[in-house]
């Protein structure tokens, strides 16, 4: 059970890493090479702070998950 919340808390970094790279890719493309109109960015600009909020609460999962085995491990010895 414990690994499965370890991979919860690895998955939820990944996707959030991955969002965050979206979401630069679109911020930094949204000025067109030729210098027309912007696109707004205040979408991806929001994303990327999700984005950022997942993969900080995925790493807080991922470290309680490590808390725990090393207690589980403690108790056993």
């Amino acid at each position: 059970m414990i690994s499965g919340v370890s991979q919860v808390g690895l998955t939820g970094i990944q996707r959030g890493i991955e969002g965050l790279r979206g979401n630069a890719n679109e911020i930094a493309s949204a000025r067109q090479m030729d210098g027309s109109a912007a696109r707004d960015v205040s979408k991806p600009l929001v994303e990327q702070t999700e984005n950022l909020r997942q993969v900080e609460a995925s790493a807080k999962v991922l470290k309680s998950s490590d808390e725990t085995i090393g207690r589980l491990i403690d108790i056993m010895a």
